[in-house]
């Protein structure tokens, strides 16, 4: 984290507002927009940021697709090849990221078919979701949570990340996936998301949330 970063604190509320304020002025007059929730799974709450802009984006004039990043694990036989606790197959082996890119970014570029399919692979049972492609609307908005997103060279129109401190993020991720702690290290050295991000909100405390200013 920057130390010459600026943080405003605000409510939940006001953060989702903001975000879909700006996610709708992405989408005005554009074909599709693709929209990155990343945090640290089980702990930044990326998937509940993204599950509550949904309605404010369709409230906002936009059709919008939720897809979660977890429904594009690659099959256990390769993510946990190296067994289910390794920190760096967490990083490398998990995401299905060409997948994840072909199924639900690309068809959504500009040039793109505008069918997505919005799950891929279903972790608990180790099979094929067998979901068919949903047709996106013109000015639609793709929704993608999931964790460890950038850095991946996945196209999106707009990329925010949940920042936690490592003291934090030490106390929320849950016990029994404390061993991916490594993992969050070394995305944090290599990506530095809070850098990269276009929205980077401070989730030390969930329901006191502060956003980056500047």
């Amino acid at each position: 984290m920057p130390t010459s970063a600026r943080y405003r604190p605000i409510t939940v509320e006001r953060l989702v507002d903001e975000l879909a304020d700006r996610v709708a002025a992405l989408a005005a007059g554009r074909r599709w927009t693709r929209v990155l929730v990343d945090g640290a799974d089980g702990a930044a709450g990326a998937g509940s940021l993204a599950d509550a802009l949904v309605d404010p984006v369709r409230v906002r004039g936009h059709e919008v697709l939720r897809v979660a990043a977890s429904d594009f694990l690659r099959p256990a036989s390769l993510r946990l090849e190296r067994g289910r606790t390794d920190p760096d197959s967490r990083y490398d082996d998990w995401l299905d990221v060409a997948a994840l890119r072909r199924e639900v970014l690309t068809p959504v570029e500009p040039s793109g078919t505008g069918m997505v399919l919005p799950a891929l692979w279903d972790a608990g049972r180790d099979r094929a979701f067998r979901r068919s492609r949903t047709p996106l609307a013109d000015g639609g908005v793709v929704l993608l949570d999931g964790e460890l997103l950038l850095g991946r060279r996945l196209p999106a129109e707009l990329s925010v990340h949940l920042w936690l401190s490592p003291g934090a993020l030490r106390r929320r991720v849950p016990e029994d996936t404390r061993w991916a702690l490594p993992a969050y290290a070394r995305y944090e050295r290599e990506v530095r998301p809070a850098t990269t991000a276009d929205v980077v909100v401070r989730v030390d405390d969930p329901r006191r949330p502060a956003l980056r200013e500047g």
